[in-house]
């Protein structure tokens, strides 16, 4: 089972005559990191509120807005007369030199941030309660999408990984061919330029044999078969975040891909090899929205 970390959750409730929404959307990234947008009175819980979102997201590069709005008879508010009259002089400097018109400042300085704010700085018990079960709405909303975006990755990596090994089956079929080939190539080389009575035959083979280990990819085959098996069998883990452990084995499948094409030293090995890296791009790009 596998989450993406690319998702969207949005919750509100409305209790009496406050409205509490919460919206968060998730994309990937390496660590995990939030841009919270908070109302001013929810600024002293904005620590309980980072770490309720990291236990359940784990990582991911988010934005979080939550926001308390009052419907009806708000409770008392206080205007910051400073900042009102510092927005003031920016705003009436601004349009003396732009000519703009300057009707209804009182209205458009209202409207500007941090000049009216209630007048108590903390919300009650019951309405902290209230934030907390809308914040869990969003996030279990938030979870299940990258459930449902991480079935779509599942579904598609393991593909790619079984394109690989199916690649991989081809290269073993044709390996057979390409020792020939070399030997082949050997003798007539030889016998062209040293001639065929001159060869002596015991060191041809014993050159050979040096020869045709040093370009043996059996092994890189294998450890390339294995590095599949042990991808698939991190896919059917039970725990959810793992792309990082994905991303290892991919690494390593690309170092053996690579190591089989320079030593194949085969045209029609090397087209499989090129079929194998296609598929590891591919995967790459997909373990990166991997949780």
């Amino acid at each position: 089972m596998l989450k993406s970390m690319t998702g969207f959750g949005r919750a509100e409730n409305t209790r009496g005559e406050t409205t509490i929404t919460v919206e968060i959307k998730s994309l990937n990234g390496k660590q995990f990191e939030v841009n919270l947008k908070l109302s001013p009175l929810l600024k002293p819980y904005e620590f309980d509120i980072r770490n309720r979102m990291q236990q359940i997201l784990q990582r991911g590069t988010l934005d979080a807005t939550i926001n308390i709005r009052q419907n009806g008879a708000t409770r008392p508010v206080m205007v910051n007369t400073e900042l009102a009259k510092f927005y003031y002089q920016s705003i009436t400097t601004l349009a003396t030199e732009l000519k703009l018109p300057q009707d209804d400042m009182l209205n458009v300085l209202m409207k500007l941030p941090e000049v009216v704010t209630p007048a108590t700085e903390q919300i009650a018990e019951a309405e902290w309660l209230a934030v907390q079960d809308v914040l869990k709405g969003a996030l279990e909303q938030l979870d299940n999408h990258r459930l449902d975006e991480g079935a779509v990755l599942e579904a598609d990596l393991l593909l790619r990984i079984e394109n690989i090994e199916a690649y991989c089956v081809k290269v073993r079929e044709l390996d057979p061919l390409r020792k020939d080939r070399i030997r082949q190539r050997l003798e007539q080389l030889l016998a062209e330029y040293v001639g065929k009575e001159n060869v002596d035959e015991n060191r041809l083979e014993q050159e050979l044999i040096f020869y045709l280990e040093k370009l043996d990819i059996s092994e890189e085959l294998v450890r390339l078969e294995n590095h599949c098996r042990y991808f698939k069998e991190i896919l059917r883990e039970a725990d959810v975040a793992k792309g990082k452990k994905l991303g290892f084995v991919l690494q390593e499948v690309g170092r053996e891909i690579n190591t089989t094409g320079s030593k194949a030293n085969d045209a029609s090995i090397q087209q499989w090899v090129v079929l194998m890296k296609d598929e590891l791009e591919k995967a790459k790009e997909q373990v990166l929205n991997v949780l």
